[in-house]
């Protein structure tokens, strides 16, 4: 269910043939390598509830103080996962606000050595970037079109963070997924390392590698991101929504703090950066709630159950319940709430697309407007996640885009 979220968009689902790199497990396994808002918790329950992390930038000193919780055990103070990714907000925050005030200039790009050469080599780093190019239209063909209303620059970057997000993903969703083990998820991250020391792997490395030199994307999301596999590989049931949330950060909210730098934030906006990376964060997050409401019944046949224990026994229900597959009034009560919390996430993220570059809102309002509709089909289906699949028909997607040029206008001259 590692399913990615990348430009804000909608995660993709795991493709059952292989995208690229046919030898990426046995170089992966090989014993040389060159180379994680909101949780304004729904009172369901006994559940008590915990302030939201979008709140953070109206008044932080409240968040740290709910989010701060004592070990009975060893006397220590730790942080629930909503106040370590939050932490992560404020580092690429911090790091745009110092690098690239105005988001529309590019830093210096250092010199990307590419595999098989000496030297770096502009022609060959184009023909890299057209594969990116190529590999997102294949396997992501709205999101593609998309990033075609972007500038030439944003779009390719934007390419290339998207298929190394991919590739992470299919080593635990992919057609070889069982061969992967702990240490090959080691040296993939090792090798992420090497490309941000401009010292790719292969070509598609190459692309993110000159990617991260030319914009103030900070490495930790993508460490996360394989963090988020590793949790897959170890984990098949989340105890609350505080250990899903995290789970649901390091699979696709780490892709909205991945893209801010590269779609750009309006010279005109007075929203702060943070703000922006927080609403980024919250759409990730709800395109990932989604992905799991919408997977339920596929997920079962996996074996996995990706809902928060405690608030399915809270409404009278249980892991067999889910096996069994049956619609009953507890499980659509159950759906009820988990579908207004997504919603509640959305609703956040919009609060930040009105903020982005004008050349980047339409498509991020396309996937959010989009996207969303899946809790609405959802609910058309009887919240029969089971056997049916939600989906948004041809259809109604070339019916959202006029609406979502229209709120990408519209939404950000109010919004000034």
């Amino acid at each position: 269910m590692s399913s990615v979220a990348v430009l804000w968009v909608a995660p993709s689902s795991p493709n059952p043939d292989s995208m690229t790199n046919s030898g990426l497990v046995r170089v992966l396994e090989s014993s040389r390598l060159l180379s994680p808002c909101l949780n304004q918790r729904l009172n369901t329950g006994k559940r008590s509830s915990s302030s939201s992390v979008m709140s953070c930038r109206r008044g932080r000193s409240s968040v740290v103080s709910s989010s701060l919780v004592a070990s009975p055990a060893a006397g220590e103070i730790t942080l629930s996962s909503e106040e370590k990714v939050y932490n992560v907000v404020l580092k690429q925050a911090a790091l745009v606000n110092k690098q690239l005030r105005d988001l529309d200039d590019v830093k210096k790009p250092q010199d990307i050595v590419l595999p098989g050469t000496t030297t770096g080599s502009l022609s060959l780093l184009g023909e890299a970037y057209d594969r990116c190019g190529e590999v997102c239209a294949e396997y992501a063909k709205t999101f593609y079109l998309g990033t075609l209303l972007m500038t030439p620059e944003r779009r390719k970057a934007i390419w290339a963070i998207y298929v190394w997000c991919r590739r992470t993903d299919e080593l635990v969703d992919g057609p070889n997924a069982s061969h992967i083990t702990p240490m090959a998820l080691d040296r993939w991250e090792a090798r992420l390392e090497d490309l941000f020391r401009g010292r790719p792997f292969d070509m598609l490395d190459a692309a993110l590698a000159d990617t991260v030199a030319r914009y103030p994307v900070d490495i930790q999301p993508f460490r996360d991101m394989v963090e988020g596999m590793r949790m897959d590989l170890r984990k098949s049931r989340y105890t609350n929504f505080d250990d899903l949330y995290l789970y649901c950060y390091y699979v696709a909210g780490t892709v909205g703090l991945m893209s801010v730098p590269v779609m750009g934030i309006d010279l005109k906006s007075k929203a702060t950066t943070e703000s922006v990376y927080n609403a980024a964060l919250a759409l990730g997050i709800a395109n990932q709630l989604t992905n799991i409401l919408r997977d339920v019944g596929e997920d079962a046949r996996r074996g996995r159950v990706y809902l928060p224990q405690d608030e399915l026994a809270q409404a009278g229900l249980s892991d067999e319940d889910i096996f069994a597959g049956k619609v009953t009034d507890k499980w659509r009560n159950f759906m009820k709430m988990q579908l207004k919390r997504a919603r509640m996430f959305f609703d956040e993220a919009e609060k930040g697309v009105t903020e982005l570059d004008a050349a980047s809102r339409w498509p991020v309002w396309a996937s959010l407007l989009l996207y969303r509709r899946i809790l609405d089909e959802i609910e058309a289906n009887d919240y029969n996640n089971f056997t049916k699949r939600a989906y948004v028909g041809k259809a109604k997607k070339i019916a959202a885009l006029p609406l979502a040029y229209a709120k990408s206008i519209l939404k950000a001259s109010s919004s000034r």
